[in-house]
């Protein structure tokens, strides 16, 4: 074993981040040869007077650059960077881009990762829906979809509408589900070089997005209510942003919904400062809840967006855009320029799931069978912190110590359970740490497959510092 020391006095940022620097550095240096043994977590954190926590994430950092590997009961030991096969090797870009999630995921494990819609059956009805069309429309087909029908707009005005509030058809676009239509209202609205605000947790497919698109990312500050009015009044004051993307209802991952009266001040707040507003609402028609939505209070700056990707079917890609006045044809536009434009058949399939009441039918019993596997998960968690509601998909876990977001994550790896930790939702580099981790329950073809990986879980949550110990 090496007594190997970094030298965290050199170098500015967090500590941990020092720490994931000296190490890199040494191995580059030869000072910490391939095969070599990096100091246990607990002795290193004692030898420099830091955390575990902070050791911890460094070695997570370095083990995330492909440097180290690690070995349950042997320790972490520094890859020979010459014998890694370079298929194996991602570039820095695409590193910096892709989350943290593997770009392809693993066969084999059970899938907490992701939050589509549950099966129940509804390919069926999805198939005959597609055959029908198949036979009614075929020169349709077979061709670009360069008009689109009545019945598409019909479909997203029904979609979208709720809490007694209905956007105009004539400000409806169709689109390649969600976030296809997020990232086509930032293009649209925005120049590169604008700041687009983002809550520091966020679905960050949408702000790594927006990095590609030439656009700086600045978070604002939100609590157990979501978005703090006051943070977001000193960004628009301070850092003049074009945009916000925003998630009031069902915060993903948080689950935090905003309040009324929060809602109404962002509202004046965005008008005041000439701030656009992307609300996105995918889980909010599965809650219940019965606070407006920012599109009704704000209907001049407000871009709603929603899909059928978590209650119905994600493979359809369905989803649509209620745009400010004047709008949906600059949208829609841009929506073509960015995808290529809408699948005929796809968004023909869509549109008749929801004209028909098929697709609402599909999200009553998806809302139905979250809501007993919410219960399971109650029941497997029972002891534990964690956040969730009936009708959504995933549940935000808080880890008991000494557990790192990052290390149980890979962990649960190891022993079979794909789990997203909290740095998937960060939005920009940030110091802050929350300890916790994204369960969805949805992806598990039946309950038994679910309670299976939620007691695999368990076991490493009730396992400690035993479990720790084995991760980097």
């Amino acid at each position: 074993m090496t007594t190997w020391l970094p030298d965290i006095s050199r170098g500015s940022g967090p500590v941990y981040l020092r720490i994931a620097d000296s190490i890199e550095s040494a191995i580059a240096s030869g000072t910490l040869p391939a095969g070599s043994k990096l100091p246990p977590q607990r002795n290193l954190a004692y030898d420099i007077g830091v955390t575990i926590g902070t050791i911890g994430r460094a070695y997570a950092l370095v083990h995330e650059r492909g440097l180290v590997a690690g070995e349950v009961g042997r320790g972490t030991y520094v890859l020979d960077r010459a014998e890694t096969a370079p298929g194996n090797q991602a570039d820095p870009l695409t590193i910096a881009l892709g989350g943290t999630r593997a770009i392809d995921a693993p066969a084999g494990k059970i899938r907490f990762d992701t939050t589509a819609a549950p099966d129940l059956g509804q390919g069926k009805i999805i198939g005959s829906v597609l055959a029908a069309i198949g036979e009614e429309q075929l020169s349709e087909i077979s061709s670009y979809s360069r008009v689109f029908p009545k019945n598409w707009y019909e479909a997203g005005r029904r979609w979208l509408a709720r809490n007694d509030w209905t956007p105009e058809t004539e400000n409806i676009v169709p689109t390649l589900g969600a976030h296809a239509a997020a990232v086509a209202v930032i293009s649209a609205v925005s120049s590169p070089g604008d700041k687009i605000v983002f809550e520091d947790l966020s679905y960050t497919q949408v702000s790594r997005s927006a990095r590609i698109l030439g656009r700086r990312t600045i978070t604002v500050e939100s609590d157990e209510n979501g978005v703090i009015p006051d943070d977001f009044e000193r960004l628009c004051l301070q850092q003049h942003p074009k945009l916000a993307f925003l998630m009031p209802t069902a915060h993903n991952p948080t689950l935090a919904t905003m309040p009324h009266e929060r809602r109404a001040r962002i509202a004046e707040i965005a008008r005041r400062h000439g701030v656009w507003l992307i609300e996105d609402d995918l889980y909010g028609g599965m809650t219940g809840d019965e606070n407006p939505l920012l599109a009704s209070l704000a209907p001049d700056r407000t871009f709603l967006i929603s899909g059928l990707s978590k209650s119905v079917a994600a493979g359809v890609r369905g989803g649509w855009v209620a745009c400010p006045p004047h709008f949906a044809q600059r949208i829609k536009v841009t929506h073509k320029m960015i995808t290529g434009g809408l699948p005929f058949i796809l968004a023909e399939a869509c549109a008749r799931l929801v004209e028909s009441g098929q697709a609402h039918e599909i999200r009553k019993a998806s809302t139905a069978e979250l809501s007993i596997r919410e219960r399971l998960a109650r029941e497997q968690l029972q002891g534990y912190d964690f956040i969730s509601h009936p009708h959504v998909p995933f549940l935000w876990l808080k880890l008991p110590d000494p557990w790192l977001s990052g290390t149980f994550k890979n962990a649960a790896f190891r022993d079979g359970v794909l789990i997203d930790d909290e740095d998937e939702f960060k939005a920009a580099r940030a110091e802050k740490v929350y300890h916790r981790v994204r369960i969805g329950f949805s992806s598990p073809r039946n309950r038994e497959g679910l309670v299976a990986g939620l007691m695999i879980l368990r076991r490493l949550l009730e396992s400690g510092g035993a479990g720790y110990d084995g991760e980097i």
